[in-house]
């Protein structure tokens, strides 16, 4: 949507975030106080939406930014109008007018299909979890196969004539899938490419890194895994009943989260598998981020990555994110991601049944 419907979902945004500058009032505290879910309030400020709030919610909205005593103790609610002082209910009444003019021309645009004002050019890619600074170097440490793996394929020996130097790395999907992104995402940041075995210098691991693969393949994973404190580790159980899988909590209060498989005779199909997503402050250098995209197997790497790169669901799973964990610092999700044959299917993390776990559990984001 464009014009008149974008510049109701802005004001609506522009409430949330500047109303009062001393307060940051995030989705999820809004969705409280309206009584309302956190992704319905993120359609209605999205420009990119068509939903367009019935009136009784733009009720709720004049009267939550009609008094700020509707934000006590880190607690919103939406007072009643009797509890509102004189000057509160004028405020109220000017909102809902303001609000109500900005309902009535985005349902004109949407019903008629009037021509409006272009929106402005905005950057696909701003709001995403992959895009960094301008400027700022990015290095992906992406798995390396085993030598004893290598040497059944001619062309990752060196000595072979057709000697192609990607053939060591594994999940190679993801990172073809995720080095376009990174590169179209940041046109003006240096994005380097790096084995777990294969480091130059502590610049590959002080700038934006990105882990692809697990703790199996990549001791760079493990090692920066070690430094965190999460409550999700993979667990290489390959000579288990039902193999390696994600583990959630500590001690006795464990909940291991498998793969799933259709098994026939001595075949195997995999039916879905389990990918992990972190995103925190890089253990070696605060001012930088590190990303883990992993999965038991390379299927849910490559799930994972799509899950903020494919088209359909990048900007449905991004919003998603800011919505649950806003300014966390880290956060993580232990995500299912389905296969069908030999797709794996992108997750949308806003259906809850494909979510496993997310940490931390209280954050509370836009």
């Amino acid at each position: 949507m464009s014009g008149h419907g974008s510049s109701l979902a802005r004001r609506l945004r522009e409430l949330r975030e500047e109303r009062w500058p001393d307060l940051r009032i995030t989705q999820a505290q809004l969705s409280v106080a309206l009584g309302v879910s956190v992704p319905l309030i993120s359609s209605w400020e999205s420009d990119r939406a068509t939903k367009i709030p019935p009136m009784v919610r733009l009720e709720k909205y004049a009267a939550f930014f009609a008094t700020r005593r509707s934000f006590t103790d880190d607690t919103t609610r939406t007072l009643p109008l009797s509890d509102l002082t004189p000057e509160e209910l004028d405020e109220y009444h000017a909102l809902l007018k303001e609000l109500a003019e900005l309902r009535k021309a985005a349902l004109r645009v949407q019903a008629l299909g009037e021509s409006a004002p272009p929106a402005p050019a905005r950057n696909a890619y701003a709001e995403s979890p992959w895009h960094f600074p301008a400027g700022e170097a990015i290095t992906i440490i992406c798995s390396q196969i085993p030598a004893e793996n290598r040497v059944r394929i001619p062309q990752a020996d060196p000595a072979h004539p057709d000697y192609i130097d990607l053939y060591r790395y594994s999940d190679l999907d993801s990172l073809f899938e995720l080095w376009g992104h990174l590169r179209a995402a940041n046109p003006h940041s240096p994005v380097a490419l790096r084995a777990a075995e294969d480091l130059r210098s502590s610049d590959d691991v002080t700038s934006h890194v990105v882990l692809l693969g697990g703790v199996d393949y990549n001791e760079v994973t493990a090692a920066m895994l070690a430094q965190i404190d999460l409550p999700v580790r993979q667990v290489a159980d390959w000579e288990g009943e039902r193999g390696p899988y994600f583990e959630v909590g500590s001690g006795d209060n464990t909940v291991p989260h498998y793969t799933r498989f259709n098994r026939s005779g001595d075949n195997l199909q995999l039916l879905e598998d389990v990918g992990f997503f972190y995103r925190g402050v890089n253990p070696e250098n605060i001012k930088r981020t590190l990303t883990i995209c992993n999965g038991v197997y390379a299927r849910g790497v490559y799930g994972t990555v799509r899950a903020l790169t494919d088209e359909r669901f990048r900007d449905r799973n991004a919003d998603y994110l800011r919505g649950r964990f806003g300014d966390a610092a880290s956060y993580s999700i232990l995500t299912r991601v389905k296969i069908l044959g030999r797709l794996a299917i992108t997750p949308d993390w806003t259906r809850e049944n494909l979510r496993l776990h997310e940490w931390p559990e209280d954050a509370h984001g836009d």
